[in-house]
C-alpha cells in the first residue's frame, strides 16, 4: 500500500473513532505508563465530532484536572476541575462547542461537536496527583475536503482547481503535459485553493486531472478541442450567451419603439 493511501486510511479510522474514546479503560496508578504517549497528532475531518481522550485517574488520587487549549489567533483557554471543592472553572474560553464529555469527576475527556477550522490547535490535558503532575497533548489538525473543478481554458489547454482544501491539495495530469502555471490562494480560515493550468500538443483527445488530498483522492476528465480558442470556463460561456441575447433584446426593443413613435407622428400629421 502506498504512503498516501496508508495515511488516508489512518485518517478515516481516526475520524470513525474520534467520537468516542477506547472502551475498557482500566483505572491505574502507574501514571508514567499511561501518559507515556506524550503528544499525539490527531487529524479530524471538518464537521465531524472529536473526543480528546484523557487517561483514567482514580478519583481518590485526583487533585486537579486541567485542559489547556491553544488555538490560532485566540488567547490560551483553560478548563479546570478541582476535586476538593468539586468545582469547574474556565478562563479565556471564547471558542464554542468545546466542552467536557460529562462531569469531570466521572469523565475528564474533552469533546468538540462538531469540528471546524477554528478548532485547529494544541490541546494539553494535565492531571495533578499526590504522585506528581502528568500530561497528554494533542495536535489537532482539522481537514477540509477541497471542491474539484476542471474545464478547458483555450485550444488544448485545461484548468484544474482544488478549492478551499486543508491542507493544500496536490494536482497531477494524465497524460503529462506542459504545466503553464500552478498557483495557490490562501484563505483566512486556513484553507487553500490550488489552480493548475496545463497544455498538450499532438492528438490527445481526453485528459484527466488527478487531485490528491489527505481526505481522499478525486479525478476528473475533459475532452480537448483542437479548433479555435474557446471560452475560459462554462460560466464565462453562459455569460457570453446571456450578453448576446440581452443585446438582441435591446436592439429589438429600440427598433420597435422607434417604429411605434414614427407611426404616432405620422397619424398626428395626417390629422
Amino acid at each position: 500500500m502506498s504512503a498516501p493511501r496508508l495515511l488516508i486510511s489512518i485518517i478515516i479510522m481516526v475520524s470513525a473513532s474520534s467520537s468516542s474514546c477506547m472502551d475498557g479503560k482500566q483505572m491505574t496508578q502507574n501514571y508514567s505508563t499511561i501518559f507515556a504517549e506524550g503528544n499525539i497528532s490527531q487529524p479530524v475531518l471538518m464537521d465531524t465530532n472529536a473526543v480528546l481522550c484523557f487517561p483514567p485517574i482514580a478519583l481518590r488520587n485526583l487533585i486537579i484536572i486541567t485542559w489547556e487549549i491553544i488555538l490560532r489567533d485566540q488567547p490560551s483557554c483553560t478548563k479546570a476541575y478541582r476535586k476538593e471543592t468539586n468545582e469547574t472553572k474556565e478562563t479565556n474560553c471564547t471558542v464554542e462547542r468545546i466542552t467536557w464529555v460529562s462531569r469531570p469527576d466521572q469523565n475528564s475527556d474533552l469533546q468538540i461537536r462538531p469540528v471546524d477550522t477554528t478548532h485547529d490547535g494544541y490541546y494539553r490535558g494535565i492531571v495533578v496527583t499526590p504522585d506528581g503532575n502528568f500530561h497528554r497533548g494533542y495536535h489537532l489538525q482539522v481537514l477540509v475536503t477541497p471542491e474539484v473543478t476542471l474545464f478547458q481554458s483555450r485550444n488544448r489547454t485545461a484548468v484544474c482547481k482544488a478549492v478551499a482544501g486543508k491542507p493544500a491539495a496536490q494536482i497531477s495530469w494524465i497524460p503529462e503535459g506542459s504545466i503553464l502555471a500552478t498557483k495557490q490562494e490562501y484563505w483566512g480560515n486556513g484553507t487553500v485553493t490550488v489552480k493548475s493550468t496545463c497544455h498538450w500538443e499532438g492528438h490527445k483527445s481526453t485528459v484527466t486531472c488527478h487531485v490528491s488530498h489527505l481526505t481522499g483522492n478525486k479525478s476528473l476528465s475533459v475532452k480537448l478541442n483542437s479548433g479555435l480558442r474557446t471560452s475560459g470556463s462554462p460560466a464565462l460561456s453562459l455569460l457570453i450567451i446571456l450578453y448576446v441575447k440581452l443585446s438582441l433584446f435591446v436592439v429589438i426593443l429600440v427598433t420597435t419603439g422607434f417604429v411605434f413613435f414614427q407611426r404616432i407622428n405620422h397619424v398626428r400629421k395626417v390629422l
